[in-house]
């Protein structure tokens, strides 16, 4: 059997189904407010529900100025002193440079936070990257929600 190959590939968008830059159209409206909510987006990009949640985490626009220099990871840490600060210096060592963080409050002892770093001197994969994060203790789960 052969082995998954995990990773990201630049495609031109000319070749693709139409579903694809419709569904990053949408996640566009949602993140900009042009749309109040996912049943609305669909329906502007003509576009079913379920179709927009198959592809939502793997469809990513990628901006012409900075292509490939930022990225936003999601995670759910656990709620102990120094599971954050683990996190952060992972990401420092690796040449990650934190542009945001944004933390809510910790619920049942989880917190969930969000990273913007500058990741044009990223020394490995951003997939890579993610798993990394994700085998630090504390950290329940962490993943890319954009790139760009």
């Amino acid at each position: 059997m052969q082995e998954k190959n995990s990773g990201y590939l630049i495609v031109d968008k000319e070749i693709l189904p139409d579903v694809f830059e419709k569904v990053v159209k949408a996640k566009d409206m949602l993140r900009t407010g042009k749309a109040k909510g996912i049943t609305q987006a669909c329906k502007l990009q003509e576009i079913s529900r379920s179709t927009f949640y198959k592809y939502k985490d793997y469809v990513f626009a990628v901006s012409e100025a900075m292509r490939g220099r930022k990225a936003t990871i999601i995670m759910i840490l656990d709620h102990t002193p120094g599971v954050l600060s683990n996190v952060l210096n992972k990401l420092a060592e690796l040449k990650g440079n934190i542009l945001t963080i944004s933390q809510d409050i910790p619920i049942n002892n989880a917190a969930n936070v969000s990273i913007t770093l500058d990741i044009s001197e990223l020394e490995i994969e951003i997939d890579e990257l993610v798993s990394r994060i994700n085998e630090i203790e504390g950290v329940f789960k962490s993943e890319l929600m954009a790139v760009e």
